[in-house]
């Protein structure tokens, strides 16, 4: 199955960069599926060679987008919005 992935770089509060990905994908089950999908992902991201400092998963969810992952990063999208998907990956 292809996973659609957004990799991007963004500048940080502290001045540095982050380099994140947001994965198109909810799991099946409950919060505690989340958290090991969005490891499983952020870990075929990594190997695929993609520098990934925090990641987040996102969903529709009764007609709203909802992004599930880093607290940060969470917090980042839910102001800016879903970003472009940049990649796929195979899982």
């Amino acid at each position: 199955m292809k996973i659609n992935l957004a990799h991007l770089r963004e500048r940080s509060t502290s001045g540095g960069w982050i380099n994140f990905a947001v994965f198109d994908a909810k799991s099946s089950s409950s919060d505690s599926g989340n958290g090991a999908l969005l490891a499983q992902l952020t870990a075929k991201a990594r190997q695929s060679g993609l520098k990934v400092d925090q990641s987040a998963l996102a969903y529709n969810s009764s007609g709203q987008i909802r992004f599930y992952g880093t607290k940060t990063l969470v917090n980042y999208l839910s102001r800016s919005g879903l970003p472009v998907w940049t990649h796929t990956i195979d899982v």
